[in-house]
């Protein structure tokens, strides 16, 4: 008996000992190769097989122990995919916690208002945390993988700020920029004013885009949407300068001559009467909003004063006024 209690003593202050060094090992910072250090974890991925990656990535010396704390913890079964960024050092436990509630790294791209797609595709291809999967697919195969029905991607995506994890796919932040674009639009739609000269959302998102793209100072823009709806009732050419840079396209070197505007195209709308076929850049809901809800008035015409103002005239003779006096005088 003396020798049996003697045993179960050592055992004892074996454990003890052992649980010491379990704990010291717990609450102790893991060397890292680098920081930021990052590290992707598979979906499906077992406890024992998230430590071989975490290793393998440069994070864990003692993957076992790690694995014994993990199932001591009772978070085996809690493992997150994803991919996981590492400001500083953490101790094991912190790490568990991490990759058993899924705190992964998180980036963010915000699409600017009156943007175009192309220039939204560069940006795109540009950064570094997406993974560029609509890189090697045209524009029409982009909006078939996001579900689209439309067939041209101009003005179909919401400017807004995206958060997403790092190493997304840049079709997932394609998909939830179009699907915010669509449920803007409806929702606006629904509430536009009466007598409106267009018959469909996609109408309105057209004029939209010509308004973004015509905009200087933003409480203008109320105002530039009246005079094209002004313009559009009476059948009037919108006489837009940037409808006419956008069908120039890549060709166009910033300056715009007089053969440009005699030039005829689709999207000239001073060679032609109406809407251009598709929206020209990625308006706002701000430009949504002036177009389904402009400012009541009689304006034909404006003219730029030169500090990101318009002034706005009901008549020719007055438009031709203050293009004297704010854009020659100023030349």
């Amino acid at each position: 008996m003396r020798i049996i209690k003697e045993l179960l003593l050592w055992l004892l202050f074996l454990l003890v000992i052992l649980a010491g060094l379990f704990a010291y090992y717990a609450h102790s910072p893991i060397p890292l190769e680098r920081t930021p250090f990052e590290f992707t974890l598979k979906q499906g991925s077992s406890l024992k097989s998230a430590a071989s990656q975490i290793g393998k990535a440069g994070g864990l010396d003692s993957q076992w122990l790690f694995v014994m704390l993990g199932r001591g913890m009772g978070k085996a079964a809690r493992i997150k995919p994803g991919n996981y960024q590492l400001e500083h050092e953490v101790t094991p436990l912190q790490l568990l916690n991490i990759i058993s509630k899924g705190q992964i790294a998180q980036s963010s791209l915000t699409i600017i208002e009156g943007s175009t797609f192309r220039q939204l595709r560069v940006m795109l291809d540009a950064e570094p945390t997406l993974r560029h999967d609509s890189a090697p697919l045209s524009d029409e195969e982009i909006l078939k993988r996001i579900g689209a029905s439309e067939t041209v991607a101009e003005g179909l995506f919401f400017p807004d700020t995206y958060n997403y994890a790092n190493g997304s796919s840049d079709l997932i932040v394609l998909k939830r920029s179009y699907q915010l674009m669509q449920r803007k639009l409806q929702e606006n739609w629904k509430d536009r004013d009466a007598n409106l000269p267009f018959d469909t959302p996609y109408q309105a998102l057209i004029l939209a885009s010509i308004v973004e793209k015509e905009t200087g100072q933003p409480s203008d823009r109320p105002m530039i949407a009246s005079v094209f709806i002004n313009r559009l009732r009476k059948n009037m050419r919108l006489q837009t300068d940037p409808s006419v840079i956008y069908g120039i396209g890549e060709k166009f070197d910033g300056n715009l001559r007089k053969n440009d505007l005699l030039r005829d195209s689709p999207y000239n709308t001073y060679t032609r009467s109406g809407l251009t076929p598709t929206p020209i850049a990625l308006p706002g809901e701000a430009a949504i909003r002036a177009v389904l809800h402009p400012a009541p008035s009689k304006a034909l015409y404006f003219v730029a004063r030169g500090d990101g103002s318009s002034q706005f005239s009901n008549t020719l003779i007055d438009h031709n006024n203050a293009v004297n006096r704010y854009q020659l005088k100023r030349k």
